[in-house]
């Protein structure tokens, strides 16, 4: 394989992972929804990362810190691949409130590109991005693309019996440069394979709106480990796809 052709599949790699397709709503239109939540303990997670991007077969890893001291927390997530290196960076940074996760500032770096940063403005009530001119109101439970599973997982940590086969669930998430509808729908329990065993989780599926050729996003909570994400999977229509399965987890 040449290194032209690795450094262009990866790159697609790296948009893939961040794209997080969704269902858009209208700045000013987006839904405020208080629901009782139930914050995991701090720990550190990393994953294995198989990927097809382009006809090409990829691999790489990932590592996830979570953070949470007091009413404030911090969120890094770094991917990186077996020959480029560091390809993708994200920090989410901000309190917890009322609704549960509330991010001030979301960082995202991508491979090659420059970075950018989202800040959720709690005084003015606004959220607004490096990149483009789009604002957005704060109305209470938006989040940033790192915050969303977690603030999920809480919730469901808070209201387990609640995540039935069917039952969806809307969150409103900024980007890097604009902010939209996520919906997690349940699919069911499954039993996932990860390097320390088989673990028993909540899949969920993020789909792309109808007639859209966007991604599919699922996603796999473990009861067993805090609910925390222990598989995370992206697919394209044209079947590339990112595959983000747990090696470790360790609590602080």
């Amino acid at each position: 394989m040449s290194r032209q052709w690795t450094t262009a599949a990866l790159a697609a790699l790296v948009a893939m992972a961040v794209t997080m397709p969704a269902v858009a709503a209208p700045a000013g239109e987006h839904p405020s929804v208080k629901r009782p939540f139930n914050l995991p303990p701090s720990m550190d997670l990393s994953y294995h990362i198989d990927a097809k991007q382009r006809g090409f077969g990829l691999s790489g890893d990932a590592v996830v810190s979570w953070r949470l001291k007091g009413d404030s927390y911090t969120l890094t997530e770094s991917t990186r691949a077996s020959i480029l290196g560091k390809i993708l960076e994200h920090k989410s940074e901000g309190t917890i409130d009322s609704y549960g996760i509330a991010p001030h500032t979301f960082f995202e770096k991508r491979f090659r590109k420059a970075p950018a940063t989202t800040t959720f403005n709690r005084e003015s009530k606004t959220i607004t991005f490096t990149e483009g001119d789009e604002r957005y109101p704060i109305k209470g439970g938006e989040q940033d693309r790192s915050t969303a599973s977690w603030q999920l997982l809480a919730v469901a940590r808070a209201a387990p019996e609640k995540f039935t086969p069917g039952s969806e669930w809307t969150f409103f998430v900024a980007g890097r440069h604009d902010a939209e509808q996520w919906i997690f729908k349940v699919i069911n329990q499954e039993s996932v394979k990860t390097a320390t065993g088989d673990v028993l989780a909540v899949h969920l599926a993020k789909a792309p709106p109808p007639d859209s050729k966007d991604q599919t996003v699922d996603l796999w909570l473990a009861p067993s480990l805090d609910w925390a994400p222990v598989r995370v999977r992206f697919t394209d229509a044209n079947g590339d796809f990112v595959d983000q399965v747990l090696t470790k987890l360790t609590k602080k």
